[in-house]
């Protein structure tokens, strides 16, 4: 069958950040390649990665991701990584432009969601644009989920 696409397997979640949809509104979500150095991506591979702090910014029209830690790698040598580094995100570039005409209005921020690998085993970030919840947004979505949980338990 030629007309049949290739059905997409799940893919390895590394890393992922528990409290983004708790605090922001996800507008859009883009995957992004992620430049990294040899020992950097061993240590992801292990699950050694956090972006619980981390954010993206754009300089001179490329994507960096600020405040990623990817613990050292315990088998490399001396020629280990810096952990807390900026590192360039890779998308095309009317991707850029697109994002940065929606950063311009006020109150838009990426926000890294997951860590995870593709197909052919590069390590891909899924970048969020996002814009700040107000604190009776949580309340209200923390009501709505304890909602749904009980019933749920009564359905059963």
């Amino acid at each position: 069958m030629a007309g049949k696409k290739k059905k997409k397997e799940p893919q390895d979640v590394l890393a992922k950040n528990r409290r983004a949809r708790h605090e922001y509104h996800i507008h859009e979500v883009i995957e992004a390649g992620i430049v990294l150095g040899g020992s950097e991506i061993k240590s992801i591979r292990a699950g050694k990665c956090s972006i619980a702090e981390a954010y993206a910014r754009v300089r001179d029209n490329e994507i960096w991701l600020i405040g990623m830690h990817v613990a050292e790698y315990f088998d490399a040598t001396y020629n280990n990584h810096i952990t807390r580094r900026n590192r360039k995100l890779l998308l095309r570039r009317s991707e850029i432009r697109k994002l940065l005409r929606k950063l311009r209005n006020s109150g838009f921020t990426l926000i890294p969601l997951d860590i995870h690998l593709s197909e052919r085993g590069f390590a891909k970030v899924n970048l969020a644009l996002c814009s700040g919840k107000k604190e009776h947004d949580k309340r209200q979505d923390l009501k709505k989920r304890d909602s749904e949980r009980e019933m749920r338990s009564y359905k059963r």
